[in-house]
């Protein structure tokens, strides 16, 4: 019986393993296509291997040149290609922080690249001192060449773990090496004030839509409030957006109720955000300062504090931009980001795409460095 049991087994397992094995190669050919079901591509690379002066370009940039010819035909100025360096850098921005040393890199006039410790911050704490031009980072030699958000990826990677730099000092011969101990290292997206035209004005600076937005535009509010700021400028302008997410959870601290986003994917139902409860900041007198440039993430926030009556914008009518990408990260490390869906916001009836929002107090740009956006805003309050 055990002669018998044995086969079974082993049947079974070899009858599994064929069943995984047909399973692999059909999802290969259906989502994988090889590239011979490309003749006219694999015509046209044999000819240039064979009778071009110079080398083709070597993998992987032959591969990312494959991929953005092929975006390039898919027509969609939303749905690009991004390589690992700045989906690496692109991907900490939308989360808030990022584990790191604590630095800032210049280019040099001979394209060296130098360091500049932050206070307080590992690089600064292991003896990295501002002006130290950055020799190599782990097994990245940094040559003239060398991208700077290369770079910049190659200092970042987990919290807690090490990397090591090596240095020269301007004012020695000799290079340096130190072994850091990254650590969490914020990237605040809110910047706050009271407005110089007017320090009843608190003006909350929005540059991105991330993570941790609206907890900073919270903190912000608080601090803005403590220093005497009787309504608010939340600015807007020049924010390209980044999370949807994020984004109805900014306009969920302005609002009491109502329908902020309705988003639809293709093949799905439409699907709705609303405000649960009122928010934190529903009772602050507030404006929003919008321009060309305000777009995406920063449009739902816009159109919907505008659309609910609880903000007028003031500015210029803004981008137009209602779709939403997924990003999906490639396996090494690149990422393709694909527009997935498209937004509106409930009861807003112009069409978003073609005209923007049209500001409720529309302002020329300034000149001579003149903000006529935020004179408007200060007028807006004015008994």
């Amino acid at each position: 019986m055990n002669w018998k049991r044995a086969f079974t087994i082993y049947f079974l397992g070899l009858l599994t393993f064929g069943m995984a094995f047909a399973l692999g190669y059909f999802v290969r050919a259906q989502f994988y296509p090889s590239l011979s079901e490309y003749p006219i591509w694999n015509e046209a690379r044999q000819i240039l291997r064979v009778n071009a002066l110079y080398d083709p370009p070597p993998d992987p940039a032959l591969e990312y040149g494959m991929i953005r010819g092929m975006l390039a035909v898919y027509d969609d100025p939303y749905t690009r290609f991004v390589e690992p360096a700045r989906t690496e850098l692109d991907s900490d921005n939308l989360e808030g922080s990022y584990g790191g040393i604590g630095a800032t890199l210049e280019r040099g006039p001979e394209d060296e690249i130098f360091v500049y410790p932050f206070p307080d911050s590992p690089a600064a704490e292991a003896g990295v001192q501002a002006g130290d031009q950055l020799l190599r980072v782990d097994e990245l030699v940094i040559a003239a060449a060398t991208p700077i958000d290369e770079v910049v990826a190659a200092l970042r990677g987990p919290e807690g773990d090490l990397v090591t730099i090596e240095i020269a000092r301007p004012t020695s011969d000799s290079t340096e090496s130190f072994t850091i101990q990254r650590a969490a290292i914020p990237l605040p997206s809110v910047t706050w004030r009271l407005a110089l035209e007017d320090a009843r004005l608190g003006i909350i600076k929005v540059n991105l839509i991330a993570a941790s937005t609206a907890a900073e535009i919270e903190k912000a509010a608080a601090d803005l409030d403590a220093q005497g700021a009787h309504f608010y400028a939340l600015d807007l302008r020049g924010n390209g957006g980044g999370l949807v997410d994020a984004g109805v959870e900014i306009a969920r601290l302005f609002l009491t109720e109502g329908d902020i986003l309705q988003e639809q994917y293709r093949g799905d139902d439409p699907e709705i955000y609303t405000v649960r409860r009122p928010g934190p900041l529903s009772e602050i007198p507030l404006v929003v300062l919008v321009d060309a440039n305000t777009a995406s993430a920063a449009e739902i926030v816009a159109g919907a504090l505008q659309t609910r009556g609880r903000a007028a914008l003031i500015g210029q009518p803004t981008y137009g931009k209602d779709v939403i990408q997924l990003a999906f990260e490639l396996s090494d490390g690149s990422s393709l980001h694909v527009t997935a869906a498209q937004w509106q916001i409930p009861g807003l009836d112009a069409n978003i795409s073609a005209e923007g929002l049209q500001p409720d107090v529309r302002v020329k740009p300034g000149e001579d460095g003149q903000d006529t956006t935020m004179l408007a805003a200060v007028v807006y309050f004015s008994p």
